[in-house]
Order: structure tokens, then sequence, then C-alpha cells
């Protein structure tokens, strides 16, 4: 789970589910003609966060552009550790807030996948640490205020909402993958040793079949319209903050606001 982002396609919406791939609680709205289209939990939350998708798209064009971006790319990973540090324990305690609900099946799915996720993004944030070693920085004394701002907003959720809310903010992050060519256009502007883009490399091959996973999962929980509801707005608030902190980090200075 990681916040990069490729100055040329941001927080696109996923493909389509493949063909036979329908979700339980699917339900059909009226398409063109006489047709029908299948509308999955995972279909509208990727529906209403297309709108973010141009907004972010001109945030990352900002923060990339080529002036300063060797100083901006040290911002930028140094808010990118103290964001992806918050991931495994924010996965850790959705699933323990499901396991307080045994008697839910959608609740002990939510949890394996939970479990499942933080183990894949363990020690990504040490990747982190180890780019900023190799950019010759290290970690920010003080979290950006933003990150704050997003990973406390889902503590929030999780324990006063639903821990399903946590999907919609993961649904972002990953939904804003680098793409295969950025670490190397970054190294090539910045000057900075290959050995400063881990982080980036990794997550552009990662965070695809996460976010596809992740989609799966929440299809299958068959989510009632509440639950939908507090995915989506926990996406759209996640977008909204995310957009900010790149903006925040496109400032000449990389500082905090």
């Amino acid at each position: 789970m990681n916040a990069t982002a490729t100055a040329a396609a941001v927080a696109a919406p996923a493909p389509l589910p493949a063909a036979g791939a329908a979700a339980p609680e699917a339900r059909t709205v009226p398409a063109a003609g006489t047709a029908t289209a299948t509308v999955t939990a995972s279909l509208a939350l990727r529906t209403k966060l297309a709108p973010t998708a141009p907004v972010l798209r001109a945030a990352t064009a900002a923060l990339w552009r080529p002036d300063g971006l060797r100083e901006r790319y040290v911002h930028y990973l140094t808010a990118m550790h103290r964001l992806v540090r918050a991931s495994v324990p924010l996965l850790l305690r959705a699933a323990e807030r499901c396991a307080a609900e045994p008697d839910d099946p959608a609740a002990r799915r939510l949890a394996a996948y939970c479990l499942r996720h933080a183990e894949e993004e363990r020690d990504h944030d040490a990747w982190l640490l180890d780019d900023l070693a190799a950019a010759g920085a290290g970690p920010a004394a003080v979290p950006h205020p933003i990150v704050v701002e997003l990973a406390g907003a889902q503590y929030y959720r999780i324990e006063h909402e639903h821990p399903v809310a946590l999907l919609g903010y993961i649904a972002v992050l990953e939904g804003n993958a680098p793409g295969p060519r950025l670490a190397d256009r970054l190294a090539e502007v910045t000057g900075l040793p290959d050995a400063a883009f881990r982080t980036l490399r990794e997550h552009a091959e990662l965070d695809g079949g996460h976010l596809d996973d992740l989609y799966r999962v929440f299809d299958a929980l068959a989510p009632s319209p509440a639950r939908q509801t507090a995915v989506a707005v926990s996406a759209l608030h996640t977008a909204n903050l995310l957009t900010r902190l790149f903006l925040s980090l496109a400032e000449d200075n990389g500082g905090h606001p």
C-alpha cells in the first residue's frame, strides 16, 4: 500500500471485472436500449472515484516537474515513509475489530484479507528508509500534517464506523501505482542513484495486483448500501487528502503547509 503516483496517469479507474466474475449482491440497472449492466460494489466505487483522477493527475504533474525535482523527491520519500509506516498497524487493527464480530461472515472475510495484506505490506517502510539513505537523507523527525490526517482518519473510521472503510483508503493509495518508467525518468532528472528508487520500482509491479485483489474481496463481502457508502466516503476523503499532500510537496520548498 503506497501513495506513489505517476505523472502520466494517476487514479485511473481499474479495469472492469472479467466476464463471468459477477460478485455477490450485484444489481442490474437499465443500460442503452433494452440491455442491462451489472453494477458491483467495486464498479460503483471506481465510478465514484473517477472524477478525482484529473485533479490528482494535475497535482502529480506539479510534483514531478523537472525544476527542483531532486529536493522534492527527497521530501516525497520522507512523507511516504511516514505514511507507509502506518499501513501494517492499520490493517492489523482493522482485523482485530473484525474479530470482535464473530457472527458476521463478512467481518471474518475482511479480517482474513487484512491479515494477508498486512503480510504483503510488511517492511515496505524499510524500503523507503533505504531509498532515503541512497539519496543521502534520513526520515523526517515530524510527520507531514496531511500524512497524519490520512492515517488518522482511518483509525477513526476503523474504531467508530466499521473496519470496511479502510478498503476505500487502500483503493486510492494502490490505485495510484507508479508507472513502469517513472523511476527511470526521475533517476535521470535528479541524478540520484538507482538505489534511491526501489519503492517506486517495486510498487509499479505490485500495486495493480493488490488493487485487483481488494476489489474482488470488496465484492465478495456483499456489502450493504451503508457499508458501501462508508467505503466510498473514506475513498473520496483519501483522494482529497492525497491531492493536498502532493500539492504541498510540489511547492518549491517541499515543506509542510
